[in-house]
């Protein structure tokens, strides 16, 4: 389950502000000129070791001549439907406004924890003042705080995280995750679904049935993990300002917060760009990866065809092409469980560590057996090499001139190491570092 704040109110209260503060970073545009937050804003946040996400709001205004007016407020109702908690920022400065009072009644009819956030209150005459915000009759608790240098923050924080229940997967925070990931509608669900052979999460032909990333744990045949059921990524001209806004936030979090990626694709219409974008998301966060060609059923085949695919998506992809691709159907059960047992080796791959005795015995054979190429007549000579103690495979090569080793070489070095060890799924780190 989600822990989620939304911060609301009329516009130019100081929303924006407090995110910024809750979030620790500047991920909201501030400004003295109202209005200037139009779409949701979304962060984490922790107090008290508890982790909890924000969503920043646009002001909520009615009867006004803004063109965007409709939909900001569509958006301040959609992120309240989702919230935990929900924190009514007013202004002390400006007293109750009429908004204010529009606004209360609208929040009267839902039954979640409110606080009154009384902001700009920095000063101790203003606390007095402030206590005029009871008559809007909203708010289990009124905090007085300034968001500006955050005085009154830490009792509201303390209030807010009494309502917040514990993440759901804590105790599961030790096994691996394994996330479905792809375009809408390519069988994320369904494959779930087949996997643990129960109707675990709503299947449609409607793209965009799975708005949250839902986590199943996987106990079947000897394993023991987390499966993530995500929605489906789509290009960002394409996404509606909606609740799909979050359900794209989420699987991207999915993708960051996960072991290993199966990538779908729909076999009717092969990789497509959208198809790369995501797998380019998966090697940037160094995850590991394995491509599931889905509805190969569909296909006509012949002896070629599986081949002629394979080159097809390996070409695209590379040049990390070591890669493992099975071609599935969920209608027949086709490999579903060769593709479960080998995103386990690629999680297996990626959490190995080699020894670096081992480690410099081969690699530097193999770099004595084809040096790097001289640079402006200068030569580089490896003289060290050591795997970094991080979750994803990284290596560090030192040498006298690591600015002169081009990437042909470090791609050389690498596919050496793939030829040797057994990463396949697993992106991988070369860095040169000055001996």
């Amino acid at each position: 389950m989600s822990n989620i704040v939304a911060i609301v109110g009329r516009p130019n209260v100081g929303k924006s502000t407090l995110f910024n503060r809750l979030v620790g970073g500047r991920k909201a545009i501030v400004n003295e000129e109202s209005g200037v937050t139009r779409d949701r804003n979304y962060g984490k946040a922790e107090w008290c070791g508890k982790e909890f996400s924000v969503i920043d709001t646009g002001g909520y205004v009615s009867n006004s001549d803004d063109i965007f007016e409709e939909e900001i407020n569509k958006q301040v109702l959609l992120a309240m439907e989702e919230a935990d908690v929900i924190l009514f920022m007013v202004d002390t400065s400006t007293g109750i406004t009429d908004l204010d009072m529009n606004f209360a009644k609208v929040l009267r009819s839902i039954k979640k924890p409110i606080y009154l956030v009384v902001n700009k209150v920095d000063t101790n005459d203003l606390i007095y003042e402030a206590q005029l915000f009871y008559k809007l009759g909203v708010g289990e608790e009124l905090f007085c705080i300034s968001s500006a240098n955050g005085s009154g923050t830490g009792d509201l924080l303390d209030a807010v995280i009494s309502h917040l229940p514990e993440a759901a997967m804590k105790d599961l925070d030790n096994l691996p995750h394994i996330t479905i990931v792809g375009r809408p509608n390519v069988g994320k669900s369904s494959i779930i679904n087949a996997l643990i052979g129960a109707e675990r999460n709503i299947v449609t032909d409607v793209a965009g049935t799975t708005r949250d990333s839902l986590h199943t744990r996987y106990t079947l045949f000897g394993h023991d993990f987390v499966l993530v059921d995500t929605a489906g990524l789509r290009k960002k001209a394409k996404v509606s300002e909606d609740v799909e806004f979050y359900s794209v936030m989420r699987s991207v979090r999915a993708i960051e917060e996960s072991d290993v990626c199966m990538l779908l694709l729909d076999a009717t219409r092969g990789i497509e760009a959208q198809d790369m974008n995501i797998f380019r998301l998966i090697e940037r966060n160094q995850k590991g990866v394995v491509i599931l060609v889905n509805k190969w059923d569909l296909i006509e085949k012949d002896h070629k065809t599986t081949t002629q695919f394979e080159n097809d998506i390996r070409e695209k992809i590379a040049p990390f092409k070591d890669v493992d691709i099975v071609f599935t159907s969920v209608v027949t059960k086709q490999r579903l469980l060769k593709a479960l047992e080998i995103a386990i080796q690629v999680y297996e791959n990626r959490m190995q560590k080699v020894k670096t005795s081992e480690l410099n015995r081969y690699m530097l054979e193999v770099i004595e057996n084809y040096a790097p190429p001289m640079t402006k007549g200068k030569t580089v000579k490896i003289k060290y090499i050591t795997q970094l103690p991080v979750h994803a495979p990284a290596f560090a090569f030192y040498c006298n001139l690591p600015q002169y080793v081009p990437e042909s070489y470090k791609r050389y070095l690498e596919n050496k190491m793939r030829e040797h060890w057994n990463f396949t799924g697993v992106p991988m780190q070369l860095f040169m570092r000055k001996k």
